[in-house]
């Protein structure tokens, strides 16, 4: 005998542990099995009931799909009703039994009861399929012309689900809709205003999907007959809205004192989807706009939801600018609203709305997230007057509230309050999670490279952020660093030295970047800290505050000036060797002080005495023996370059055991000691000079001289990269910014890097045999006696590495040199090649062989110049091959395909590049490959499952590896299906493509 629903209710509720539970339901489950195995048509609805009741509690319930459809067909309404309500929660619209109840629902659909064709038409809208829409859609338009209201508003949202599986019948349908808005039932408006809305969407959808290929449809001209249809009838939503708004006191439709605050909200979306790229009607909505703004109360919650719909339709549709400047005043008291609900919602609809204000958001990509400062911006102006309301909402105990606000101060900063939001941008920073630093970072550097006042005031802010959040700032942020100090004047360099090593004093070796910029200063500009620094500080509060701070006063005791001491050489070595001697100290920050210590040697030589001058040089020596290999090689250079400069040769032993003996720098001499020659000491003098000042002019010209000099060999149209080398130097525009370099120096007279094409050995021409202009920071030029002989390559073998191979008889053409001093562009957070004085240099393929070295030159790209390693060593990089997979939608994916091991040439490594080319992110990603049998094949996730607007700024590539194994090499070619889902602009995006563009034979 089957238990009761309320009998099975009591026994689980009498559980105590999840097992009895779970014992109890197995038990109940049997027994319905047994029923329906039975046809105990009696106890049919009580099973289903029961069956609801265990999916409540999570228990599986598939084998009571068929009762379901059976008590639907039943005549009597109890048994139809418990049928329906187990259809739609254990049934979903993919399951195969429901194409079983289509014939019920049409019978439904018929019947004289209003409720048992209410039923029928809840199920349509919950879960009909495509087939089901199509077939029940005359039934459910026949109901929306029914004469009662019950019936007319489910259909109404029947058919919206309808329309949503079948949008080929929107235009089928416009006509009914718009005879029903003139009902007088709420209930039947408010069904009727979602209809039209998801018919606007769904329309839209449709429209956009047959317009494929044009990025820009969506916003330049949407039209369609249903929306041409639509437009007609906003006279008549703004007169049903205004009737709202002035109907008195009604009991059935009041909710807080406002008359069905519902319906409004419904039509203010309406009006918002028709007002979209519409100036006529955005000129009709807008009076009834106005009014919704001014008269709705704000006292309770239902007043704030329209208020926050008024809004966001004012800022969709094209209204005037008072309009929109009430809209940010509404969203302005939002924020002194107790609840944290409706201040987030404030802040997130400011930030979006300033956003989208920007003039330049949708011509230029890449400027998305960049502050606004356009002045006729009347949103972005009355957002100005509740700045600090904003301001304060950084110290709400709420991090979302925290992250909102931070993101709205980021658009509000101008010239004229950069310093004061700077400066909560500083404090905020200070009590925010550690993982939101670096973002943080990386955005006052933008907003000081564009609206810093002063270079004192740009260079101070930056030395504040890496004080506060060194150890998570970027490389770009200590990059950036560096390269205003080196571009400042002599006297900004000094105040920068001078507070850069008080505070690395104050430090406690945590803050990397601080350290690393720090370090980097006190061996360029150490010999400023020799001589005492007075500085007349701006009279601002900020500032009076800092300067008590340092004196130990009170705002109101501080002096007029900041004075920083002079300090003796062996002070300042003291403070740099307790840095590197930390147990902490990263490898990064031991380079730095490495190359300090030699600089150090040079500046001091002339006002330091002898043991100061010893104990750097031991410091320099003090790394030859240090495991990291980096280190040693460079301790080695430093040491000889110092040699040189007090004019001592330092001699190698002769490989072939001769008495002659062979100075590191290219002399040679049979016994005693051969004094350095004053052209030797003179380039090492100048290897270890002050960098030379960075001309981003004079850069900006190199770069577009060498992309002609490219597009002019024909180097473009070989790699097909032309276009893309061409257009680089014209996007930036105008005055150059120090945010967009490429290298420090120019890359005046060094060659470009190869290309994957000449990697792979295919044949290029050479350029043109005519001598090279020499780079005017090339100090090393004439310090070799005479140049090394080119070294033979070994011919390249395809698909793999052959151990038995032998060398060609013949030579082959030496590889172009490469100036290892010559600073190469450094990738950046920000979208575009930044200048990193500390990108660490590539370590040395052999170990170091007794030729003749280079003098490092002062270039500030790596951590310390590098020793000229023989540059015709044949190179053992894998060659890579780009194979274009698909584009889709605005979502290209390429293949970089590489061999990472010489020996194995079956194995291959695909990266997988995703790069999207439309105006919004991309969502969800999801890419899945299947290969053929005689493949194996290992994925790795991607970077990220968000692929950001490609050349935008602070993006990076998002990227996927893929390691395939083809066992048939040389008999069958490698072969991809790829299937790839995501979501853009709020569509979901499904695409299937068949890749097979890989090289014959090799992979």
């Amino acid at each position: 005998m089957s238990l009761k629903l309320r009998d099975l209710i009591r026994q689980v509720r009498a559980c105590k542990t999840a097992a009895e539970e779970r014992a109890v339901i197995a038990k109940e489950s049997a027994m319905i099995r047994t029923a329906i195995r039975e046809e105990q048509e009696q106890y049919r609805h009580r099973n289903v009931a029961k069956l609801l009741f265990m999916h409540m509690l999570g228990y599986p319930t598939h084998f009571g799909q068929l009762e379901c459809m059976k008590l639907v067909a039943s005549p009597h309404f109890p048994e139809k009703r418990i049928g329906y309500l187990g259809m739609l929660l254990l049934l979903s619209e993919q399951a195969d039994v429901l194409m079983l109840a289509t014939n019920s629902l049409k019978n439904d659909l018929h019947s004289e009861n209003k409720f048992v064709a209410g039923l029928a038409l809840c199920a349509i809208g919950n879960l009909a399929t495509a087939d089901m829409s199509r077939d029940l859609a005359p039934e459910v338009d026949r109901h929306l012309g029914s004469a009662k209201p019950y019936l007319r508003k489910k259909a109404c949202l029947a058919m919206a689900r309808c329309l949503t599986k079948c949008p080929d019948m929107v235009e089928d349908f416009v006509d009914r809709v718009v005879s029903l808005l003139n009902d007088r039932s709420h209930g039947v408006l408010i069904t009727v205003v979602q209809l039209m809305t998801r018919v606007l969407v769904v329309d839209r959808r449709h429209c956009l999907e047959d317009e494929q290929g044009q990025d820009d449809y969506e916003d330049r001209d949407y039209e369609s007959p249903c929306r041409t249809a639509f437009l007609k009838l906003v006279p008549s939503l703004v007169k049903l809205l205004r009737n709202l708004l002035s109907m008195g006191y009604s009991p059935d439709h009041d909710v807080g004192g406002i008359s069905d605050p519902f319906l409004q909200v419904q039509l203010l979306t309406l009006l918002r989807l028709l007002g979209a790229n519409s100036a006529k009607a955005s000129e009709e909505m807008n009076d009834v706009l106005a009014q919704v703004a001014t008269n709705t109360e704000t006292s309770k919650n239902a007043g704030n939801a329209i208020l926050y719909e008024c809004v966001q339709t004012i800022m969709a549709v094209e209204s005037d600018d008072g309009l929109r400047v009430l809209a940010v005043n509404i969203l302005g008291r939002f924020l002194l609203n107790r609840d944290n609900n409706i201040r987030y919602v404030a802040l997130n609809t400011l930030a979006k709305c300033i956003a989208d204000q920007q003039p330049t958001a949708a011509a230029v990509s890449d400027q998305h997230d960049a502050p606004s400062e356009n002045p006729d911006n009347s949103a972005a102006s009355a957002l100005q007057r509740h700045r600090t309301t904003v301001v304060d909402c950084l110290k709400d105990p709420d991090i979302s509230i925290r992250q909102r606000a931070l993101e709205l101060i980021y658009h509000l900063v101008n010239e004229q309050n950069v310093e004061s939001l700077t400066a909560e941008l500083l404090n905020y920073l200070v009590l925010c999670p550690r993982d939101h630093r670096a973002d943080i970072c990386t955005r006052v550097l933008r907003v000081v490279d564009k609206f810093s006042p002063s270079d004192l005031w740009r260079v101070d802010t930056l030395i504040t952020m890496l004080t506060i959040a060194g150890r998570e700032s970027a490389a770009n942020v200590q990059s950036s660093t560096a390269v205003y100090i080196s571009r400042s004047s002599e006297d900004l360099r000094a105040y920068s030295t001078h507070k850069l090593l008080k505070a690395i004093r104050d430090d406690d070796g945590s803050q990397r970047g601080l350290l690393n910029v720090g370090i980097w200063c006190i061996g360029e500009y150490g010999d400023l800290l020799l001589k005492p620094y007075t500085y007349q500080p701006p009279s601002s509060a900020a500032n009076l505050a800092e300067v008590a701070d340092i004196h130990g006063m009170t705002p109101e005791e501080a002096p007029v000036s900041i004075s920083f001491m002079a300090l003796d050489p062996a002070t300042i070595v003291d403070i740099v060797e307790g840095v590197t001697n930390r147990h902490t100290c990263p490898l990064e920050v031991k380079q730095r002080a490495l190359t300090c210590f030699a600089k150090l040697r040079e500046r001091f030589a002339d006002v330091a005495d002898a043991e100061t001058l010893d104990k750097l040089q031991r410091l320099v020596q003090k790394s030859e023996g240090s495991q990291s290999l980096e280190l040693q090689l460079r301790s080695c250079e430093y040491g000889a370059l110092i040699n040189a400069i007090k004019g001592v040769s330092v001699k190698l032993g002769n490989a072939g055991g001769g008495e002659g003996e062979e100075d590191i720098f290219g002399g040679s001499a049979s016994g005693g000691t051969v004094p350095v020659s004053d052209s030797i000491r003179s380039a090492a003098k100048e290897a270890l000079a002050r960098m030379p000042v960075v001309d981003i002019k004079l850069m900006q010209r190199k770069r577009d001289e060498r992309s002609g000099d490219m597009l002019e060999d024909g180097v473009g149209d070989v790699f097909g990269g032309g276009e893309a080398v061409a257009s680089a130097p014209a996007a930036s525009g105008g005055e150059p910014s120090l945010l967009d370099l490429d290298d420090i120096f120019g890359g005046g007279g060094t060659a470009p890097a190869p290309t994957p094409a000449a990697q792979n050995g295919n044949a290029i021409a050479a350029k043109k045999s005519e001598p090279t202009a020499q780079s005017d920071v090339d100090l090393l030029s004439d310090i070799f006696s005479a140049p090394a002989a080119p070294v033979s390559s070994p011919a390249p073998v395809p698909g793999g590495f052959d151990v038995f191979a032998t060398l060609p008889s013949q030579p082959v053409a030496p590889s172009p040199a490469v100036n290892m001093f010559v600073p190469q562009p450094a990738a950046s957070m920000m979208g575009s090649s930044v200048v990193d004085p500390f990108a660490s240099s590539p370590s040395p393929a052999m170990q170091p062989q007794p030729l003749p070295p280079a003098v490092p030159a002062p270039a500030i790209s790596s951590p310390a110049p590098m020793m000229s390693a023989p540059s015709q060593t044949p190179s053992s990089a894998p060659s890579s091959v780009t194979v274009q997979g698909f584009t889709h939608q605005g979502l290209t994916v390429e293949f970089e395909c590489t061999k990472p091991d010489t020996w194995n040439k079956q194995h291959s490594l695909l990266v997988a590049k995703f790069i999207n080319k439309t105006d919004a992110p991309l969502y969800g990603l999801h890419l899945q490959v299947a290969v053929p049998k005689y493949v194996t094949m290992e994925m790795k996730p991607p970077t990220s499952t968000t692929v950001p607007v490609t050349g935008g700024s602070n993006t990076k590539l998002v990227t996927q590896r893929i390691e395939v194994t083809n066992t048939m090499l040389g008999t069958k070619n490698l072969m991809l299906k790829l299937k790839a889902s995501f979501t853009s602009k709020g569509n979901k995006v499904e695409h299937l493509a068949t890749c097979s563009g890989f090289p014959a034979g090799q992979y």
